[in-house]
């Protein structure tokens, strides 16, 4: 009896593993030799999609209204610890719910109290992949 071609794509569906990422470069430079958009590759492509997760407001984004994270709202007021615990889980809040690409996010934030801004380091795991730890890190501060 011949098997079913719906079931046995799902089949295949639920073995596959991602062999690689891909994203373009926002700066939108173009290679200076192709003239093409340069192209963000595996742990890169992540990396950008985390810090953009990190830095848009909700509401920005069209037709995903719940898309991005609240950590601008803690940075126009003075830095101080129980800001650098409440952002913490801001971030690991979002990557849970934007980011399926990653796992076993840790999250670590100083303030900078003098300098009246955060110091924040993300450590994540790529799921599927056999890539390291990843480990990014900047600095919130209140733009205008």
């Amino acid at each position: 009896m011949p098997i079913n071609k719906s079931i046995k794509n799902s089949f295949v569906m639920a073995d596959r593993i991602s062999r690689s990422f891909k994203d373009i470069s926002l700066s939108f430079q173009p290679h200076p030799v192709t003239g093409d958009i340069p192209v963000l590759k595996n742990e890169n492509a992540i990396k950008r999609s985390v810090r953009n997760i990190v830095e848009t407001i909700p509401g920005e984004k069209f037709f995903n209204q719940d898309f991005g994270s609240n950590v601008y709202g803690f940075l126009f007021e003075n830095a101080d610890l129980s800001d650098a615990v409440a952002i913490e889980a801001e971030i690991i809040q979002s990557l849970n719910n934007f980011e399926p690409r990653v796992d076993n996010v840790s999250v670590r934030v100083n303030p900078a109290i003098d300098r009246n801004e955060f110091d924040v380091t993300i450590t994540y795991d790529i799921v599927g992949q056999e890539f390291p730890s990843q480990e990014y890190t900047f600095i919130l501060e209140a733009t205008r």
